[in-house]
């Protein structure tokens, strides 16, 4: 009797199908790469729906990776309405993530 062998089948990204994957360090940039994705959604503390990840890390995610980076412009956790203060902040990072090369950005606001 054999066992079941599961028919490989090859990544989304090759069949047609875009995958993005949100990814918060250099590390899971890689592993979503090889894993198949078109292109990653890069952000901060996850764990708070996604924050604006670091100038820093922006750039070492662009530099590792070779997919379109999309990433995260959103101040703080919690409700998506926002100050002036955190708009210019918004505005400002905007700015910032254009410089550092991505290919555009993720926001919500109300």
């Amino acid at each position: 009797r054999r066992a079941f062998q599961p028919v490989p089948r090859p990544p989304p990204a090759s069949r047609g199908v875009p995958l993005e994957v949100c990814v918060d360090c250099v590390a899971s940039a890689v592993a979503a790469e090889r894993g198949g994705a078109s292109r990653l959604e890069l952000c901060a503390n996850l764990l708070e729906g996604g924050t604006t990840p670091s100038a820093g890390l922006l750039r070492v995610v662009l530099r590792t990776c070779s997919l379109p980076v999309h990433a995260m412009v959103r101040p703080r956790g919690g409700d998506f309405l926002y100050s002036e203060a955190e708009l210019e902040v918004m505005r400002e990072e905007i700015r910032e993530i254009k410089r550092a090369g991505a290919a555009g950005v993720v926001l919500g606001a109300l």
